[in-house]
C-alpha cells in the first residue's frame, strides 16, 4: 500500500509501529528524521524506544497536517497515558528545536480539553452518586454520551470552555433525572422532581401533526442541581432554553417523556464519528477507568481561591482548595454578587451628571452600548457556537453593569474611543472571570476562538494602546475587584506594552514620529527622569486628550465636560491639559523592561555584575531611538539581543543557546518569541537570524562604542515603585506562528561594511549547526540575489534558513574551535534553580520601596 512505510534502513519495530498507525511514507520519513535528531540525548521510556517513536510520529503528523490515527490509538500503540505523553513531548524539546509552534499549540489544546473533560467526569461521578441510589449502567452511559455529544462540537465550538460545558452537564442531568424511574433516585432528588414534569404529553389534533413542544425545564429540580453546584440558576436555565433544547430537538428527543436507554448504541456511534473526525482522545474511556486517561500519581487538580472574610471582617476564614469547577463557580458567584445592585442602564446620578454637561451624551452612550452589544453577541456566537448567543447577551449585560458602575467613580471624556475602551475593560473582567483570567497564547494567524485577552480588542476593533489607557484608572475606580482580577488586568497591560501595542498599525508609532518631528509636547520619557518615582496622579481621561503642540491651539471641543459629577464643565475656549499617554507608556515600559532584564541577568551573568548597567543602557537606547525595531516584534527579543551584543563586545562567553535556554526556563515564556521573529515584511526566522541581519546591522556602531576607551554614558536605572497593582515578574506568552523565512530581495549591508570590529558582533555557528556555514552567511548578507546564494552544496533547490537549532559540539566561532560553552551551560543551569527563589525574594523586597 502507498500509505505503508517500508523503508529498510529504519528499525523494524519502528516500521511496524508506522504500519499499525497507517501513517503515510512522508510522515514516516519525517518521524524517523526527528528520531535521529534526538536519539543521542533522549532516554528510553520503560526500557523501550517505542514511546519516543510514537512522539516523533505525532510531531511529524501534526507538522505535516497528515494525521491518520486518533490520539487514543497512538496512546494504545505506545502504552502511555495522556499525561505521560504530554510530559514526554515537552521533554523532547530540550534542544529547543524538536517542537514547532504548531505542535506546541496542538499539545496545549489537547491538554486543555483533557483537563476540562477530567473535571467534568469527576464532577459527573460525584453528582450521580448523590442523585442515583444504584449505579444503573444504562443511565450512566446515556448521560455521559449525551453530555459528550453535546459538548464535543454539536453545541460548543470551544471544547475547553469549562463553565459552559458544566452548565450543559447540569442540563443533561435535569433532562435525564426527571425521566428516570423513581426507584433509581435518592430521596432528595425524588422529591425535587415536579409532579407535572412527569405528566403525559398533551394530545394533538388528528388533522395535523404538530411539532413536539420544547421540553419544559423542571425549575425545582434544576434549582436543586444548581444549588448543589453553587451555579447560577438563571444562567443554566438560559443555557437550557437557548442551547440545550435545540440540541434535543436535533436528536429527536424534545418530546420524549421517558429515558430512551435503548438509544445508547446510537449515541455511541454518533460519538464515534466525532471522535475519529477530530483525531481526538476517546473520553468514553473515563467510564471504564482506562489507563490512557489515568492521572497516575498526580493528584486531582485543585485551585486556591481568595479566603472569605467573616462577618466581623477582622480575620480571613481559609477556604479549602477547590476543584476547577467549584473555583470557577465561586468566582462567577462573587462577580454577580458585586453587581446585584448595578443596572445595565445609567443610574440616576449619571443621568443628572450627563444633563449638566455642555452636550448631553446620554443618547450617544446608550446607542453605542447597543451597537457594541450586537457586535459582541455576534462574535461570541461565532467563537463559542451559534446556539450560545444567549450566553453572550448575559455576559455582555454583566459587562455593561460594571461599565456604568465604574463610570460613576471615574473622570469621564466625551470620546467614543474612551468609552469603548472603558466598556471593553469591564467586559474583559467578566470574560476573564468565566474563562479563568488567562491570556491568549495560540497562533494569532490561525482559527483561534479563544475568548481570552486580547479577543475583546479584536471584537471592538480597538487599538491596544487605547485600551491600555483605561486599565489603571479602572482598577482605582472599582474597589471590589478581587486580587486575581487586578493581577489579570496588570498582565493585560504588560502584554500590551511588550508586544501588542507595537503592531504595525498601532497609533503608537505615529505618536513617536510626531514627538520627534515637533519637539516638545507629547514625548517618550527622557532617560534623565528614569530614576524618579512614577507618579499615578493621572486619569484615563487625561490620556485620551490630543497631544498639545507648541505651534497649534488645542480645540476647546476636544475635552468633554466630564470629571466626577461634582466637577463643573470647562468654559469653551479655555486651555486644557495635554495628553501624557506616550510619556506614561514609556515610563511603564522602561520599568517593566528593566525588571525583565534584571531577572534574566540574574540567571546568567551574576559573575559579571558590571554588565547589567551596560546592557540596560543599550536596551533603553534601542527602545528610545530605534523603536522601529519593535514593530511587530516582542520586547524580549530586543532584550536577548542586547544581552548577547554586550557580552560579545566585552568578550564574555555567553552564547545565544545559553540565553535562550535560561529564558525558556522562566515561567510563561513561549518558544515562538525566539523561534519566530520578524525579519522583513512577513518573513520570519530565529532570533539569531534576527540578531545577525537586523539588530546588529542597525546598532553595530552604538554597540562597538562600549568597547572603546570612551563608552557612551550609562542610562539611569529606573526607579521601581510600588505599583498600584502588582505586575507578575515573568514574561508572558504572545501569539505567533510556524513560518519560515523567504529569501530576502536585497542585502542589509555591503561586504565592505563588515569590518574586523563589527565581525566580532555576529552570532556564528551555533544557530546553523556547523561553523563552515559562516561563509554562506556572509554570502547571504552581501548578495543581492539570495535565492542563488542560499543553495546548499550539491542541492539544486533553494532551501530556507534552518529553524533555531544550536550545535551540540560547542562550536561558536568561525574557526571551528571548541569552547567550554556546554560545561558553562550545565553549570549555569545547575545554579539556576538555587538562585531562582533567592532572586524572587530580592526583587519583591525592592518593589516594596514606597514612592513619595
Amino acid at each position: 500500500s502507498p500509505r505503508r512505510c517500508v523503508h529498510e534502513e529504519k528499525d523494524p519495530e519502528f516500521i511496524t509501529l508506522c504500519k499499525d498507525l497507517l501513517v503515510t511514507n512522508l510522515v514516516c520519513d519525517n518521524a524517523w528524521a526527528t528520531w535521529e535528531s534526538v536519539a543521542k540525548s533522549a532516554e528510553k521510556v520503560n526500557g523501550s524506544n517505542k514511546p519516543l517513536w510514537g512522539a516523533c510520529i505525532f510531531i511529524s503528523a501534526v507538522d505535516l497536517e497528515d494525521m491518520c490515527f486518533t490520539f487514543t490509538e497512538l496512546q494504545k500503540a505506545v502504552g502511555l497515558s495522556l499525561k505521560q505523553f504530554f510530559n514526554l513531548v515537552r521533554k523532547m524539546d530540550e534542544n529547543l528545536d524538536t517542537i514547532s509552534p504548531k505542535v506546541n499549540s496542538a499539545v496545549t489544546k489537547l491538554e486543555k480539553k483533557y483537563e476540562v473533560s477530567l473535571a467534568l467526569y469527576q464532577r459527573f461521578v460525584k453528582t450521580c452518586a448523590k442523585i442515583y441510589s444504584s449505579a444503573h449502567t444504562s443511565v450512566l452511559c446515556f448521560i455521559s454520551l449525551l453530555c459528550l455529544l453535546d459538548c464535543t462540537g454539536t453545541v460548543l465550538q470551544m471544547e475547553d470552555d469549562l463553565v459552559i460545558a458544566f452548565q450543559l452537564l447540569l442540563c443533561v442531568l435535569e433532562f435525564c433525572t426527571k425521566r428516570c424511574p423513581s426507584a433509581l433516585l435518592q430521596p432528595l432528588y425524588r422529591s425535587a422532581i415536579t409532579t407535572t414534569a412527569q405528566s403525559p404529553p398533551t394530545r394533538t389534533s388528528r388533522r395535523s401533526k404538530a411539532k413536539p413542544r420544547p421540553p419544559e425545564v423542571d425549575v425545582q429540580l434544576l434549582e436543586t442541581l444548581c444549588k448543589e453546584s453553587d451555579c447560577s440558576m438563571d444562567e443554566v436555565k438560559n443555557v437550557y432554553q437557548s442551547s440545550f433544547s435545540a440540541f434535543l430537538d436535533s436528536m429527536n428527543l424534545a418530546g420524549s417523556q421517558e429515558l430512551p436507554s435503548a438509544c445508547v448504541d446510537t449515541f455511541s456511534e454518533e460519538y464515534e464519528k466525532l471522535y475519529h473526525k477530530n483525531k481526538d482522545f476517546d473520553a468514553r474511556l473515563f467510564l471504564v477507568d482506562d489507563e490512557t486517561l489515568s492521572l497516575g500519581k498526580v493528584d486531582t487538580p485543585t485551585v486556591e481561591i481568595t479566603p472569605r472574610k467573616n462577618q466581623s471582617g477582622e480575620e480571613s476564614v481559609p477556604i479549602p482548595p477547590q476543584t476547577p469547577i467549584r473555583a470557577a463557580m465561586y468566582s462567577i458567584q462573587q462577580l454577580r454578587g458585586e453587581l446585584t445592585s448595578a443596572s445595565d442602564q445609567p443610574s440616576g446620578n449619571l443621568i443628572v451628571y450627563f444633563k449638566n454637561c455642555t452636550v448631553d451624551p446620554s443618547e450617544e452612550i446608550t446607542k453605542r452600548v447597543e451597537q457594541l452589544g450586537q457586535i459582541f453577541c455576534q462574535k461570541f456566537a461565532e467563537a463559542v457556537g451559534q446556539r450560545c448567543e444567549g450566553l453572550g447577551k448575559e455576559r455582555f449585560t454583566l459587562g455593561v453593569q460594571l461599565y456604568y458602575k465604574v463610570m460613576e467613580s471615574i473622570k469621564l471624556l466625551n470620546n467614543a474611543t474612551f468609552h469603548t475602551s472603558l466598556l471593553a475593560c469591564a467586559l474583559e473582567v467578566v470574560m476573564a472571570t468565566y474563562v479563568g483570567n488567562s491570556l491568549k497564547n495560540g497562533n494569532e494567524n490561525g482559527n483561534d476562538t479563544d475568548l481570552c485577552f486580547p479577543w475583546i480588542l479584536d471584537v471592538f476593533q480597538l487599538y491596544a494602546f487605547d485600551f491600555y489607557k483605561v486599565i489603571e484608572s479602572f482598577i482605582k475606580a472599582e474597589p471590589t475587584l478581587k486580587h486575581n482580577m487586578i493581577e489579570h488586568l496588570g498582565r493585560c497591560e504588560q502584554q500590551i506594552m511588550e508586544s501588542i501595542a507595537w503592531k504595525a498599525d498601532s497609533p503608537l508609532f505615529e505618536l513617536l514620529k510626531q514627538s520627534r518631528e515637533e519637539g516638545p509636547g507629547e514625548q517618550a520619557e527622557p532617560p534623565a527622569t528614569l530614576n524618579q518615582p512614577l507618579q499615578h496622579n493621572h486619569t484615563a481621561a487625561d490620556l485620551y486628550l490630543s497631544p498639545l503642540r507648541p505651534s497649534r491651539r488645542v480645540p476647546a471641543a476636544e475635552v468633554d465636560t466630564s470629571a466626577v459629577p461634582s466637577s463643573q464643565p470647562p468654559v469653551p475656549g479655555t486651555r486644557q491639559h495635554r495628553s501624557n499617554s506616550l510619556s506614561l507608556f514609556y515610563k511603564k515600559l522602561y520599568r517593566m523592561a528593566y525588571l525583565r532584564l534584571k531577572m534574566l541577568f540574574s540567571h546568567l551573568l551574576t559573575s559579571h555584575p558590571e554588565l547589567e548597567h551596560i546592557i540596560w543602557t543599550l536596551l533603553q537606547h534601542t527602545l528610545q531611538n530605534e523603536y522601529e525595531l519593535m514593530k511587530d516584534r516582542h520586547l524580549d527579543q530586543l532584550m536577548m539581543c542586547a544581552m548577547y551584543a554586550i557580552c560579545k563586545v566585552k568578550n564574555v562567553d555567553l552564547r545565544f543557546k545559553t540565553i535562550v535556554t535560561a529564558y525558556k526556563e522562566l515561567p510563561n515564556t513561549n518558544q515562538e518569541i525566539f523561534k519566530h521573529v520578524l525579519i522583513r515584511e512577513g518573513q520570519y526566522d530565529s532570533i539569531i537570524v534576527f540578531y545577525n541581519l537586523v539588530f546588529m546591522q542597525k546598532l553595530k556602531t552604538n554597540i562597538l562604542q562600549y568597547s572603546s576607551p570612551r563608552p557612551p554614558p550609562l542610562s539611569p536605572i529606573p526607579h521601581i515603585p510600588r505599583s498600584p497593582y502588582k505586575y507578575p515578574s515573568s514574561p508572558l506568552r504572545v501569539p505567533g506562528g510556524n513560518v519560515y523565512i523567504s529569501p530576502l530581495k536585497s542585502s542589509r549591508m555591503t561586504p565592505s561594511a563588515m569590518t574586523p570590529r563589527s565581525r566580532i558582533l555576529v552570532s556564528i555557528g551555533e544557530s546553523f549547526g556547523t561553523s563552515d556555514k559562516f561563509q554562506k552567511i556572509n554570502q547571504m548578507v552581501s548578495s543581492t540575489d539570495w535565492s542563488l546564494k542560499r543553495r546548499l552544496e550539491g542541492d539544486s533547490t533553494p532551501k530556507p534558513l534552518k529553524r533555531l537549532r544550536f550545535d551540540v559540539d560547542g562550536q561558536d566561532e568561525a574557526d571551528g574551535s571548541k569552547s567550554n560553552g556546554e560545561s558553562t551551560l550545565i553549570q549555569k543551569l545547575a545554579e539556576m534553580s538555587n538562585r531562582m527563589q533567592e532572586q524572587k525574594l530580592k526583587e519583591e523586597a525592592e518593589k516594596e520601596d514606597p514612592e513619595p
